[in-house]
């Protein structure tokens, strides 16, 4: 496997499981499961506090709604195979970003 492809592949898991840890950690803390209605509150500091964790938190929660809606609502295949590709291409920059993130502060060696 190439090192670029291995990289990136490397991204795709890291968003995903960042992705994971921060909704999961967000559901201990609020009994709660995260959501984008996190933003419905208005212009308010909450909303706002709620946009970052949202950017890394949004593969999770669009894989988490596409499965429960196939579950529940028989979404069709084209439905669920694009969202798939966008929590998927989503995943894949934040995971780039963090990756970025590390190896600026020096925590990893490119």
């Amino acid at each position: 496997m190439l090192p670029d492809t291995l990289n990136e592949v490397f991204a795709l898991g890291l968003g995903f499981a960042l992705a994971g840890a921060l909704a999961s950690g967000y559901q201990a803390w609020r009994n709660r499961p995260a959501s984008f209605g996190l933003l419905s509150g208005g212009a308010g500091m909450q909303a706002f506090a709620a946009v970052p964790f949202l950017i890394f938190a949004a593969p999770f929660i669009i894989m988490r709604n596409t499965v429960r809606g196939k579950q529940l609502e028989a979404r069709p295949f084209q439905f669920v195979m694009i969202a798939t590709v966008i929590a998927g291409f989503w995943s894949l920059m934040s995971g780039t970003f963090f990756l970025m993130v590390l190896q600026a502060v020096g925590l990893l060696q490119s």
